[in-house]
């Protein structure tokens, strides 16, 4: 007796049909997964040099004579300090500083695109306001 035979004479029923995902699920999945990695490589790095650039900008805190250094003098410290960490894209005018006597309000406002596919680009804003004082 076979298999199927015996399965038959102990009266179970076969399954109507296989279980597990078809070949078109299977597509589907790999390119939404796919999709989501790419996206993944594309804005993580302009996600990294934001990070980067708030960094940069939060050791200005404390600093001798922030106070009393000019707007352009602030944006040069800060250029520096992402040229040593290899932050190319990112423009310095994009700070604004203001001062209040010892108080220095720095405001951080930019955009970033970074090309998908062909000609789809992803546009990343980003906008970060800090209060420092200098010593």
């Amino acid at each position: 007796m076979t298999g199927m035979q015996a399965m038959m004479k102990g009266g179970q029923k076969m399954p109507g049909h296989q279980r597990g995902a078809s070949m078109l699920t299977m597509l589907v999945m790999v390119l939404f997964f796919g999709g989501l990695l790419t996206l993944v490589i594309k804005l993580g790095p302009l996600y990294l040099d934001d990070v980067t650039i708030q960094e940069a900008i939060e050791s200005l805190d404390g600093t001798a004579g922030l106070s009393q250094m000019s707007p352009v003098a602030v944006r040069a410290l800060v250029d520096k300090r992402l040229l040593v960490n290899n932050v190319r894209d990112f423009d310095s005018e994009n700070i604004s500083i203001e001062k209040d006597g010892e108080l220095v309000m720095i405001t951080v406002a930019y955009e970033m695109r970074a090309p998908i596919i062909s000609n789809i680009d992803a546009v990343v804003s980003f906008n970060h306001e800090y209060e420092m004082r200098g010593q």
